[in-house]
C-alpha cells in the first residue's frame, strides 16, 4: 500500500554539498518526491516538531544543531514507504549503520546523521503535514 514519509535533509548534509546524492538515492529506491522545500527553521518550529523529545537530555542540542543552517524537507511516497526509508537511511548511529545506506555514507555521528526518517505510519502523516499541511486540499 502506497505510503508517505518524511525526509528531512539535515544541516550537516547541506553543509557537505551531498543534499543532491540524497534526492537522487530517493528516486533511485523507487519513492515519488511529491512536496519538497528548503528552510532555515527556526527554534520554535524545531521545537514543535521535536516536541516529543522536550524532556530527553539531547533536546536543546538537537534544536541547536537543526536551527544551524538550512535543511531540505521533502513528502516522499512509495508502497511500505516508512519501512523502506528507514531501512535505506540505516541506523540513528552512523557507526553502526549498514553499508552503503544513507547514515553510513554521510553521518558523522548520532547527532549529525545527515538525514531524518518518520518512524512510523501515523508519524509518517503527522510529521509530513506539519511541514506540508494544506498539500492534501489543493487538486493538480
Amino acid at each position: 500500500m502506497k505510503e508517505r514519509t518524511l525526509l528531512i535533509i539535515k544541516p550537516d548534509s547541506i553543509e557537505k554539498r551531498v543534499a543532491g546524492n540524497i534526492l537522487a538515492r530517493v528516486e533511485k529506491e523507487g519513492f515519488d518526491i511529491t512536496a519538497m522545500k528548503m528552510l532555515h527553521l527556526t527554534r520554535t518550529q524545531a521545537g514543535d516538531f521535536y516536541a516529543v523529545h522536550k524532556e530527553k537530555p539531547f533536546y536543546g542540542p538537537l534544536l541547536d544543531f537543526m536551527t544551524s543552517g538550512r535543511v531540505v524537507v521533502a513528502r516522499i511516497e512509495r508502497d511500505n514507504a516508512v519501512e523502506k526509508w528507514r531501512e535505506v537511511i540505516g541506523s540513528t548511529d552512523p557507526k553502526k549503520a549498514a553499508p552503503g545506506t544513507i547514515r553510513a555514507l554521510y553521518g558523522e555521528s548520532i547527532e549529525r546523521n545527515a538525514v531524518h526518517g518518520s518512524d512510523s505510519v501515523e508519524n509518517g502523516r503527522i510529521e509530513t503535514d506539519f511541514f506540508f499541511p494544506v498539500l492534501d486540499s489543493y487538486t493538480f
